[in-house]
């Protein structure tokens, strides 16, 4: 109960319905939608989505006006025509391996931007403090092709909606494990964005993007940030790198909203990357992301999934981890997996499911004021992007 003339705390919005299973490629593709459907299942079964102070909500698909803000004209007609006729357009990206054509497919797309903007305005209008949309994140998409699984950009849409809407200024951190080119490249010289992304090396992962010089164009030099980390990085070197750098730029930058992407194929049993990240560092991640939301963003915080292909040991606990931490019902590692989850798993792919949310791996957090080691190959990577946009913010490369 709240005092006379205090309003109620606004909910967490969680985007979800059935509907938003549409967005799959088809039978043996990574991206397939049972991994949405798994973690939804999951976070159910955890009580995280169920009473008060949590709003789920169902998305349309979004209009042709809405993503022509990021998108090019011809490409969402191409989309549209690929989706009612079934015709490629591998020029821009449709009818690929990574990208084949699939019935509603621009239906499918666009009810997932649809999903991530209205969820952002939820946040910045006050009638939600927090919002998750796991289904989004298809931080690849360009303007006029689809690329890496990716369709239409929804981060890079309703963050646009945001500046529309009257923010001034919207920081976007994404902790996938495949650079975050596709937003970065739609905020390229816009110093409204701050795009900041962790990930493996572009040296030796799609999308071959995302090293520490690319700061941004010449009218928003220091905007864009990218950590560049080594194949085979662990939970102590990613959230090192992650501690190192995104605090104190998202804290200089001062955004009145914070999107944050959470692929969660950094994972050391994804079968597309190469980095050692367990479950209890993509939690431990979340919460860091969730405090600096309220430590700089007036709290408004709008979660992403992603990336992510190991289905069912990996994706719904990290992202039930995610909805935990945004709907303030926090997941103890040590927490058992609910025996009907995990029967559901054995019913439907011949297997039980792991048993708890946690990987066992104890955290060993190493901060950067632990001091620099020039040896350490994930160190070096650190150093170098903190020496590129460091500067650019009135920060002290060595000491901040």
């Amino acid at each position: 109960m709240t005092s006379r003339g205090q309003r109620p705390p606004a909910p967490v919005r969680v985007v979800w319905s059935t509907d938003m299973l549409a967005y799959d490629f088809g039978h043996g593709h990574p991206m397939t939608s049972e991994r949405v459907e798994l973690t939804i299942r999951l976070a159910e079964d955890l009580g995280l989505l169920d009473g008060g102070g949590v709003e789920l909500v169902d998305a349309p698909p979004a209009s042709d006006a809405l993503l022509t803000t990021v998108h090019e004209p011809a490409y969402v007609a191409a989309v549209r025509a690929a989706s009612e006729h079934g015709t490629p357009d591998p020029a821009r990206g449709l009818g690929t391996s990574d990208d084949p054509v699939f019935p509603s497919m621009h239906e499918a797309a666009a009810r997932v931007v649809t999903g991530t903007v209205d969820a952002a305005l939820a946040v910045w209008e006050g009638r939600a403090e927090h919002a998750v949309n796991v289904t989004g994140g298809l931080h690849h998409a360009m303007p006029g092709a689809a690329s890496g699984f990716c369709v239409y950009n929804d981060a890079a849409v309703a963050i646009r909606a945001l500046l529309a809407a009257g923010a001034e200024r919207v920081a976007y951190v994404d902790v996938d494990a495949h650079h975050g080119d596709g937003v970065q490249t739609v905020f390229w010289d816009d110093p409204r964005v701050l795009t900041v992304s962790v990930h493996e090396t572009g040296a030796a992962l799609f999308p071959g993007t995302g090293f520490a010089q690319e700061v941004g164009g010449p009218g928003a030099t220091g905007s864009v940030v990218n950590v560049a980390l080594p194949a085979g990085t662990d939970d102590t070197g990613w959230l090192r790198a992650i501690e190192a750098v995104v605090p104190a730029v998202v804290r200089e930058f001062a955004p009145d909203v914070l999107v944050t992407q959470h692929g969660c194929d950094s994972h050391l049993m994804d079968p597309l990357t190469h980095l050692r990240v367990s479950v209890d560092g993509q939690r431990a991640a979340a919460d860091l992301l969730h405090d600096l939301a309220h430590e700089a963003a007036h709290g408004r915080w709008v979660a992403l999934g992603g990336g992510g292909y190991a289905v069912l040991d990996v994706v719904p606990r990290s992202w039930a981890h995610l909805l935990g931490v945004a709907t303030h019902r926090p997941v103890d590692p040590s927490t058992d997996v609910p025996q009907g989850w995990r029967e559901l798993v054995r019913d439907r792919y011949g297997r039980l499911g792991p048993a708890r949310m946690t990987d066992g791996r104890p955290l060993r957090l190493r901060p950067w004021s632990a001091g620099y080691d020039p040896a350490d190959d994930v160190d070096r990577a650190i150093r170098a992007t903190r020496s590129a946009v460091f500067p650019s913010w009135g920060l002290d490369p060595d000491l901040d």
